[in-house]
């Protein structure tokens, strides 16, 4: 049996971190019921192409293992369904702009009023409270604000955003554990519990040891490139047929590197012996390791790795 069978999730969100959140509670095992606007469905539909047979690819990496059901909730008729709905209902999401499910009747105190046993779940950028509340929250601008541009890219170039929708999907993977918490709480209680999930929050919870930096330092963490800023040598060398990625995690591991490279007095140069020395004399080391790599090829440095022996070793 799956962790959630037999919970029922009422999904009124969209785009990607509600959707995220209510995949991981589908992928457990919840019944999903995603509620979408008729003759258009969710946004995410219409993003590509690729498309897969006529489906957005986008959409179906978020949407797997859900049912469907169109409902224009603005219509009176409609109402009456979602109320049915809430009768069995276990769990309720939706990541509207906070306001727009007090408009229409469906906010979390109208709700938990009537079904004090449910676990209602709000995302929005930034929380059901504070000054900002009213406004829209997109990855792209929480990333920015959040600081993950700030600390992503070259050390000489322009801030970059992440590859993927890191913060749509940390808010998703925050909602979702909020949710389970609250599940678990009902266990004992018998209520359920109203969680509120702030895109913002969840990407500054990203940062953990960047932010931790700059408290402690009192200055602003810069870009590094694939540089680690507390860890060295953990960034990417090049060989003679690519670039490859180097991560020693503590002085043992640098000492054996140093002997596969046949370089011992590396581990015993007073520059590289610790890892905080290493991290404060970072230009000499990579400058020293890069001349060493240079010749090397990738797959020389995979069979001649002393992480993989230390991974084997543990």
């Amino acid at each position: 049996m799956t962790p959630l069978n037999g919970v029922t999730v009422l999904d009124f969100s969209r785009v990607l971190a509600g959707p995220y959140c209510t995949m991981q509670l589908a992928d457990l095992g919840a019944r999903v019921i995603k509620i979408e606007q008729p003759g258009r469905g969710d946004d995410t539909r219409a993003w590509g192409p690729p498309f897969v047979q006529d489906e957005s690819a986008y959409f179906l990496s978020i949407n797997r293992n859900k049912e469907s059901l169109a409902l224009d909730l603005k219509h009176e008729a409609a109402h009456g369904i979602v109320r049915a709905l809430l009768e069995r209902a276990d769990v309720v999401v939706e990541n509207f702009r906070p306001g727009t499910m007090a408009r229409l009747g469906l906010d979390a105190a109208s709700v938990t009023k009537s079904h004090p046993q449910l676990v209602y779940c709000s995302i929005s950028g930034f929380g059901q409270t504070g000054p900002r509340r009213t406004e829209a929250g997109y990855d792209a601008m929480m990333q920015a604000e959040g600081g993950l541009m700030s600390i992503t890219g070259d050390a000489d170039g322009p801030p970059f955003r992440l590859g993927i929708a890191i913060a749509d999907i940390a808010t998703g993977l925050f909602a979702a554990q909020g949710i389970l918490a609250a599940l678990y709480a009902r266990e004992r209680t018998g209520r359920g519990q109203c969680v509120d999930v702030a895109m913002l929050d969840s990407v500054a919870a990203l940062l953990t040891y960047q932010a931790a930096i700059a408290f402690a330092t009192g200055a602003t963490p810069a870009r590094m490139g694939n540089r680690h800023p507390s860890i060295a040598p953990y960034d990417t060398f090049t060989a003679s047929d690519g670039d490859f990625v180097l991560s020693v995690g503590n002085d043992d591991q640098f000492r054996r590197l140093a002997e596969v490279l046949k370089q011992p007095e590396l581990a015993t140069d007073p520059r590289f012996a610790t890892n905080a020395s290493r991290v404060a004399h970072y230009d000499a080391l990579r400058s020293a390791l890069q001349a060493l790599f240079a010749s090397w090829t990738c797959a020389a440095c995979s069979r001649r790795s002393p992480i993989r022996s230390s991974t084997r070793a543990t």
